[in-house]
């Protein structure tokens, strides 16, 4: 099968798209046949090797977290899909490479297509929309009436969470550029902050929840935006000491990661603030719930563009470039 290749770590680094074996089949996985895989910025991270010490990937690697696709063949322990279903899922670390016309999918990371999108709009779903599940859902418990800031608005997460947000409930602010303002304003956001003119710390007070996905200068000020007992969520860092025993790394890895939330930690503690790391998990159950929402209307996808497989690279390019207005997918059929 052909399928876009890691032959090592290197920065900005081109795939190479090579013809590569089919891959082995687990007896709890499926095997899809990939019609369309969503890009994200960890896909580039994990090319440039910022991860080679928490997820020790083996090279050569077919990179892909995202993918929409058929089953066309299943494992002797799998017991909720069959040949001929049409599937989405976020794939589970370790076990990535939707760049590629076949992956295998765990089938407890599995969930069947939203019937209400197309196989490109549900390739764009899964990692964005479960981030922001876990951390608003699951971690952060939004509650109708609460008030949740949430960065970098016209992004890949933020387009979700702005959305899933306003269906909980909650007062939501947002930062963007002022092209987008009218966008993210579409999305649900009520604050919208025009982040290269304004500054907002200066705006926004007493929040609930903040969801951080920027650099830590950004971590800091989100810190003094917060009431007593908010939550600052971060998905950009830097991980913390129950990130780090949760993921079954080395002990130096482990102390390292201690030492380099140990700041931002003493300070939100300082402030009466809990501050947390979110590295989100594939996890089909909760696909399915967000999928009952897309078929509801309650959410819809956004896509800022899909291209042919062939321009893998470039689209890895232009995700990293920080232009674009929701997703970027790549159609392989």
């Amino acid at each position: 099968m052909e399928a876009f290749v890691l032959e090592r770590y290197g920065k900005k680094r081109a795939l190479k798209l090579a013809d590569v074996p089919m891959p082995e089949l687990r007896e709890d996985e499926v095997l899809v046949e990939v019609h369309a895989a969503g890009v994200n910025l960890l896909d580039s991270k994990i090319r440039d090797g910022e991860f080679k010490l928490i997820l020790p990937y083996e090279l050569p690697l077919v990179l892909g977290h995202d993918v929409a696709g058929v089953v066309v063949k299943a494992g002797p322990r799998v017991r909720q899909f069959k040949v001929g279903d049409e599937v989405h899922a976020r794939l589970d670390d370790l076990r990535i490479g939707t760049f590629a016309e076949f992956v295998p999918v765990r089938e407890a990371s599995l969930a069947l297509k939203p019937k209400s999108l197309s196989m490109e709009e549900a390739a764009s779903v899964p990692l964005v929309a479960l981030t922001a599940w876990q951390a608003l859902v699951e971690r952060a418990k939004l509650k109708k009436g609460q008030k949740v800031f949430i960065q970098a608005g016209s992004g890949g997460v933020g387009t979700f969470a702005i959305q899933l947000a306003k269906h909980l409930g909650a007062t939501v602010a947002t930062t963007t550029s002022a092209g987008n303002i009218e966008f993210v304003k579409g999305l649900g956001a009520d604050i919208v902050i025009d982040y290269k003119t304004q500054d907002f710390e200066k705006i926004l007070r007493d929040y609930d929840v903040v969801l951080n996905s920027q650099d830590g200068m950004t971590l800091e000020k989100s810190l003094r935006v917060l009431k007593a007992g908010g939550q600052l969520i971060s998905i950009s860092g830097p991980p913390d000491p129950a990130f780090a025993e949760s993921g079954g790394a080395p002990g130096f890895v482990r102390l390292v990661m201690r030492l380099l939330s140990a700041g931002i930690r003493r300070r939100s503690k300082a402030r009466g603030v809990l501050y947390s790391f979110l590295f989100m998990k594939a996890n089909g159950t909760q696909l399915r719930e967000i999928a009952r929402l897309f078929d509801a209307g309650a959410v819809r996808p956004v896509l800022d563009r899909v291209v042919p497989f062939e321009q893998t690279n470039e689209a890895m390019a232009y995700v990293e470039a920080g232009r674009a207005k929701g997703k970027v997918v790549i159609k392989l059929r």
